[in-house]
């Protein structure tokens, strides 16, 4: 007979012990099951003891969580968390630097629970360490397993980040200021530090007026990864706490002391392979300087501004300077308007006033910024631009100022100029730190293309927009392929062609669309079934070999990973916390386990639980884009293991196989791919005796039955 539900059997070890395998009732008190387990090992004050995961990071099990408890099971019996905090925080007043050594390196293993995390807390830990923290007295290993154990204590939100004092930010402010000091405090300390000033405003002010930005340059020039990262993360954290005011002298300064060659040449051309933090901290800080262009961006054009109307004139003169000056000699004021007017309209304003041109915003002035700067560092380029085109006579001219506008609207969107800072985006472009006034240089590249490739197309003005559509194709194709120069982009987009981009879409058409015969589609009916079933086997497949998995959190980006897999019996999901930079673990060391049968439901993008809880701002929006969860029962209650995908492709292939675990349908885009193209490869191969025989849209006619059957023998006449 099965037991009841409740009831799971696990097993209890302790050490010098011989272990118990019980049956567990969930509807016990816990309080009844620790003195049943005291018992069986003759032990007295049961309220001494808890029991902990025996594997994992050994929480402690508590009535909240107790409904993790599964079958197979194994947990330990231990010290009660409340008599194990009293220990420890006993052990860092000892006068015995070893015994205050090892009571923190335990404080630092046990930190990550939860439960024993507010014993201390209610204990005044944190006030404790605080005291190791500011008085500084050594500061090798106890220094940093006190600010660790202090940052593990403050990740679990119970205690505000804005409670700390100021003596005490200014003491590992002095941490990360000194010269010779142990290459573990300081990542700890800045690591700190970047908490402090994404959480607290008025601390954040404290901690920029205190570190210099000189000293993180120095940090970031140590060829030590962990050190850069944390520098580099603190150094994005104080620009995003900024004003636009504040964070554009910054970033001025930071150029002007080669941050952007050293981030070039040491870091992204670094022999050591870019870590994902390090990568998101770069995306920050190219998008905060892209942001710096969101004023002018916003910004229309003032027709009453005397340096403004400069400006234009001094584009104008760039282009028609000699045949102005020639042709305007001895002309009435009339006349001069009138022939600055014809000039602007070479120049491909619309209007004979280009000021009405540049009051749409976006672009506004950043349009003229992009057209000046091409005028002036590349002024053979805009001159042949410009001449070339406004001579024409056959209507296939390419206006210069029209297509600046639109050009420069279209590398905001691409570059995402103005947008909010994405919490988990990885995406930054490497020749983007390759020189200065990258976007600049890069309109130069851009407009230029643009002139041609109306030229490959043979465009006139009524193909404007269609130009556009094929430009904005070429530089997202190119960008995508994150060249690592200016140079080298400039190359390959120029090699993508008009005829190329037309080539590339015919493939993929044909990739996507196949043929529509009507033979064929009911061929590629016949195929799905057994097309979608190793599709399947494919997906579960890829659930069995396991993913890394990020931890986010809604205050700031985390840096800890941990694991998942499905069983190779498709029974179960095992999970774990892990460590950075070590291999993925063997599905029999992963310590938590999730049986399938006990899943309610698939959650995806605003459903999951853990996307609710960041609201809906804007910058979340990539979060909805790679978050699922999964419900499933924990005892008499729902509970929720919430996911954010690496990556879109993982996003689908995760909640694709875990659809084909729940008996759902694979809807996602990926599957549609991927059935596309075996579709199409399995149709080819099956055709591949057809081929040249042209396939008819109907089947051909049945012939009418003749006029007599008398050519039939008649089986039942016997010759005689």
């Amino acid at each position: 007979m099965a037991p009841p539900r409740n009831v799971v059997k696990i097993a209890v070890q302790m050490r010098d012990a011989i272990p118990q395998l019980i049956q567990l009732d969930q509807a016990k008190p816990l309080a009844a099951v620790l003195k049943e387990v005291c018992d069986a090992w003759s032990l007295t004050h049961s309220e001494q003891y808890a029991l902990q995961f025996a594997d994992g990071h050994r929480r402690y099990i508590t009535e909240n969580n107790r409904g993790e408890i599964k079958n197979g099971s194994i947990l330990c019996l231990s010290t009660a968390p409340d008599l194990e905090a009293e220990k420890l925080l006993g052990g860092l007043q000892s006068p015995s630097r070893e015994v205050r050594q090892e009571a923190l390196r335990h404080l630092v293993l046990l930190a990550t629970d939860m439960t024993f995390a507010q014993e201390v807390i209610s204990r005044d830990g944190l006030q404790r360490l605080g005291t190791i923290i500011e008085d500084g007295d050594d500061l090798g290993e106890v220094l940093a397993l006190g600010l660790k154990a202090f940052l593990e204590l403050m990740e679990h939100g119970v205690v505000s980040w804005e409670t700390l004092s100021i003596p005490f930010v200014r003491k590992v402010v002095c941490y990360v200021n000194m010269n010779l000091m142990d290459a573990s405090v300081q990542p700890l300390a800045l690591r700190l530090l970047e908490s402090v000033t994404l959480s607290s405003p008025a601390l954040g002010q404290l901690v920029k007026s205190e570190v210099p930005l000189d000293r993180l340059l120095v940090h970031l020039q140590v060829m030590n990864q962990q050190l850069q990262t944390k520098a580099m993360a603190l150094l994005t954290a104080l620009l995003q706490g900024a004003n636009p005011t504040e964070r554009k002298h910054m970033l001025d300064y930071l150029w002007q002391r080669n941050l952007r060659q050293f981030i070039y040449k040491n870091i992204i051309h670094s022999a050591t392979p870019l870590g994902d933090e390090m990568a998101h901290h770069l995306y920050v800080l190219q998008a905060l300087t892209l942001g710096l262009l969101e004023p002018r961006m916003r910004t229309p054009l003032d027709p009453y501004s005397q340096e403004q109307r400069e400006q234009l004139q001094a584009l104008r003169q760039a282009a028609f300077e000699l045949e102005g000056e020639s042709l305007s000699t001895g002309l009435s004021a009339d006349r001069r308007r009138s022939l600055c007017a014809r000039e602007f309209r070479k120049l491909g304003f619309s209007n004979s006033n280009p000021a009405q041109d540049l009051e749409r915003v976006p672009p506004g002035l950043l349009a003229l910024d992009n057209m000046l700067y091409f005028s002036r560092h590349a002024p053979s380029a805009y001159s042949r631009f410009v001449l070339e085109n406004s001579s024409r006579e056959d209507k296939h001219e390419c206006p210069f100022a029209r297509s600046s506008i639109q050009l420069t609207v279209l590398l905001c969107e691409l570059l995402r100029v103005g947008e909010p800072c994405s919490e988990t985006a990885q995406d930054f472009s490497p020749m983007f730190f390759g020189q200065d006034q990258s976007f600049h240089e890069f309109f130069c590249v851009a407009i230029q293309l643009l002139n041609k490739t109306w030229k490959e197309m043979r465009a006139t003005q009524e193909d404007f927009d269609k130009v556009m559509q094929v430009v904005r194709e070429q530089l997202a194709r190119t960008l995508a392929l994150k060249p690592t120069s200016l140079e080298l982009f400039r190359t390959k987009v120029n090699a993508l062609t008009y005829g190329e981009v037309l080539r590339l879409r015919q493939t993929e058409r044909l990739h996507q669309e196949g043929t529509l015969a009507p033979p064929i589609l009911e061929l590629r009916e016949k195929l799905k079934p057994e097309l979608m079933s190793l599709i399947r086997q494919q997906r579960l497949l890829r659930l069995c070999e396991g993913t890394l998995f990020r931890k986010i959190s809604s205050r700031r980006r985390q840096d800890k990973l941990w694991f998942c897999c499905l069983s190779p019996n498709h029974k179960v999901l095992q999970y774990g916390d892990v460590e950075e930079g070590t291999n993925p673990p063997t599905p029999e060391s992963l310590p938590e386990q999730i049986p399938v049968v006990d899943i309610r439901a698939l959650l995806t993008g605003k459903d999951c639980p853990h996307v609710r809880e960041k609201g809906s701002g804007k910058q979340n929006k990539d979060l909805y884009e790679l978050a699922f969860s999964i419900s499933y029962d924990r005892g008499e209650e729902e509970a929720y293991l919430n996911f954010i995908a690496p990556s879109k492709h993982d996003y689908y292939l995760w909640t694709d196989g875990l659809n084909a675990l729940l008996g759902s349908p694979m809807g996602s885009e990926q599957t549609r791919l991927d059935l596309e193209q075996l579709l199409t490869m399995e149709t080819k191969l099956r055709l591949l005796e057809l081929e040249n025989v042209p396939i008819p849209e109907q089947p051909p006619p049945v012939p009418p039955p003749p006029t007599n059957f008398n050519f039939c023998y008649d089986c039942s006449i016997i010759e005689s």
